[in-house]
């Protein structure tokens, strides 16, 4: 059986703010390792590690969570930001997230790279599309529209952005290269954020796999197909030869972070893509059932993803 972590997406919930609990609870699940999420504050980081119930395999940038100095949580900050201070904070809150990986043992790093611009030219059109989505009106001439307004609206924006994300990459690669700690990029959630499917190749251009690769995430490739962006197979066509690691989980409609098996994601294209990977994570939200969350290991054993 392939080793499968349970990420503190889940421990967002009052019953787990000792994070000692959180250990403790994903070994009784039937879990092999933890990931430190993004949303993961300093001292529950501090007991999952001095409880010592499960290894922690990989970290989340930009985990631990703190606040920056205008008062944003770290994660709000933009490493394709064209504005270079704000580059080089969210840099130096990822480079954090490296030296806590390092401390750990850990060796991957999951990495957000950033969005094109602050997403106010395109996020209300996609929250407008998805809010038609949830109400049944996806079939609506208006629907395409949006789309057909975001689309235009980031291939017009990304250049100077995604070039930014580029730079950021570099180093942060710099600085995890030294612990053997490989990058992994994320797809992400949001149409603006980077990288598309199409600019992983300039983004990781000359970057060795150990360095940096591809992170899939089951749920944001299913969710943009569904909303018509990106094709779910296009994230893994064009990366087949450079996946770092995954974050499983399930969809119904547009909500994702369900538990693997609660919800219609189709995991057969899912099982040839990733079934060659050593281990897994499954990012499940805090309102998901206990016994979905320790169900999940028994229903990626059924299509061949153990």
């Amino acid at each position: 059986m392939k080793p499968l972590a349970l990420s503190t997406m889940y421990a967002q919930q009052p019953r787990f703010d000792d994070g000692a609990a959180f250990a403790r609870y994903a070994a009784e699940a039937g879990y092999d390792a933890i990931e430190i999420s993004h949303s993961t504050a300093p001292a529950k980081l501090e007991a999952i590690l001095a409880c010592g119930a499960l290894p922690v395999t990989s970290v989340h940038q930009p985990a631990p969570q703190v606040a920056h100095h205008d008062g944003r949580g770290n994660h709000k900050l933009n490493l394709a930001s064209t504005d270079e201070d704000e580059r080089r904070a969210a840099v130096a809150f990822a480079i954090e997230s490296i030296r806590w990986t390092a401390r750990i043992g850990a060796t991957r790093s999951v990495v957000h790279l950033g969005a094109v611009g602050d997403g106010y030219e395109m996020l209300p059109a996609e929250f407008e599309m998805r809010r038609m989505f949830d109400g049944g009106r996806a079939h609506e001439p208006r629907f395409a529209r949006l789309r057909a307004e975001a689309i235009a609206a980031r291939l017009h924006a990304a250049e100077p952005f995604v070039a930014a994300a580029r730079r950021s990459l570099l180093e942060i690669v710099r600085a995890a290269e030294p612990h053997g700690i490989a990058v992994g990029l994320e797809n992400r959630y949001h149409f603006h954020e980077i990288p598309a499917p199409y600019e992983y190749d300039e983004i990781l251009d000359g970057l060795d796999p150990a360095q940096a690769g591809y992170w899939h995430d089951t749920g944001h490739a299913e969710v943009l197909h569904r909303l018509g962006f990106h094709d779910r197979h296009a994230w893994l066509g064009a990366n087949r030869g450079r996946i770092a690691g995954a974050h499983l989980h399930d969809v119904l409609g547009i909500g994702d972070h369900r538990a693997p098996g609660d919800g219609d994601v189709d995991w057969g294209y899912i099982t040839e893509g990733l079934a060659h990977l050593p281990a897994y994570t499954l990012e499940i939200n805090q309102h998901q059932p206990d016994e979905r969350v320790s169900g999940a290991p028994a229903f990626l054993a059924s299509v061949g993803l153990r």
